[in-house]
């Protein structure tokens, strides 16, 4: 993502404005919504010349997705060494993250990704697929270990595992808790793991 550059002979990069642009980003998510963001108004925000930030992002829906991964974390499923503990790193940043801005901002930017396909594309590509790759690498690792049976179904486990986390931001009817997390993480360990011997 062209938020994460930081390389080259330049100035060095003043990560500052990394975590100012965050919550500046995911605040006018969560007040005005998806559209009413700019990167010049960022910039005034901040008070940073928007020059600085065109370097970094070179389009808004660049700098909405590194905003939104910032928060969730680039590598969610940390290698823990067992494939409960890296599952439940992987949601404790969604629990997390969730109860910020980004909560709050959700279903606006959903709404806003329906009805502007780049924005879709971006955050697809940016957020998600960095996300779901992580933690396909955690099944990887835990299949390694012979934690799990084979034939499983990655892609919808991926989906039962995150989909509680949007799901209740969205629509408000439960909670986001600790012991949720674990709950969610508990289930798809136990449909994930070995058949019994004989079975």
């Amino acid at each position: 993502m062209s938020g994460r550059r930081g390389g080259g002979s330049g100035r060095p990069r003043d990560e500052r404005i990394d975590t100012e642009v965050i919550a500046a980003v995911l605040d006018g998510l969560r007040r005005r919504g998806y559209h009413a963001i700019t990167i010049d108004g960022i910039a005034r925000k901040i008070g940073r010349a928007r020059t600085s930030l065109y370097r970094r992002w070179p389009s808004k829906r660049h700098l909405v997705a590194y905003a939104i991964v910032g928060e969730l974390g680039y590598s969610p499923a940390a290698d823990t060494g067992s494939l409960r503990g890296d599952l439940e790193a992987a949601v404790a940043t969604l629990r997390r993250a969730f109860a910020g801005p980004l909560g709050r901002g959700l279903a606006g930017l959903v709404a806003h990704m329906a009805q502007d396909v780049a924005l879709a594309r971006t955050i697809r590509r940016e957020v998600l697929a960095a996300r779901r790759q992580s933690m396909r690498a955690a099944f990887a690792r835990a299949s390694a270990r012979g934690e799990t049976r084979t034939g499983l179904n990655i892609e919808v486990l991926l989906d039962m595992l995150t989909a509680p986390f949007y799901y209740r931001t969205l629509f408000g009817h439960a909670p986001i808790t600790p012991h949720m997390t674990r709950a969610v993480v508990a289930y798809v360990v136990r449909m994930a793991r070995p058949e019994p011997a004989g079975a």
